[in-house]
């Protein structure tokens, strides 16, 4: 076992749908997706802290394997504390080839919370 794989998590997708309110309008609704596994990098560099600075939450390094691809804007939840991320980078941009030996594709993410609609 790689120390990557070690280092994966369970996570759940999040997916969002509208769901009429009873009074003639919609309200979304989230529910849990599916699983996956993932690894986490909390991004302390200097733009991390200067965005955090200017009210953008705390933002992540995100490794999964080559087969997942996270799409801008994907919302998933981490199950070992429940907290909840966005995906702040098309998942398309960063994974190493077919042919290497390490399987991983990156994204970015911020934490996240739920809109209250």
């Amino acid at each position: 076992m790689s120390l990557l794989a070690e280092a994966y998590e369970p996570c759940i997708m999040l997916n969002k749908t509208k769901e009429m309110d009873g009074y003639g309008g919609y309200i979304n609704v989230w529910s849990e997706g599916a699983e996956f596994q993932a690894a986490f990098a909390f991004d302390g560099s200097l733009n991390a802290q200067i965005a955090a600075k200017q009210g953008v939450s705390s933002l992540y390094r995100v490794t999964t394997t080559r087969a997942l691809t996270l799409d801008y804007h994907d919302v998933f939840k981490r199950v070992r504390d429940g907290k909840i991320f966005r995906v702040t980078t098309d998942g398309d941009d960063e994974y190493t080839p077919k042919s290497a030996g390490l399987d991983m594709r990156q994204v970015r993410a911020e934490e996240w919370s739920l809109p209250n609609d």
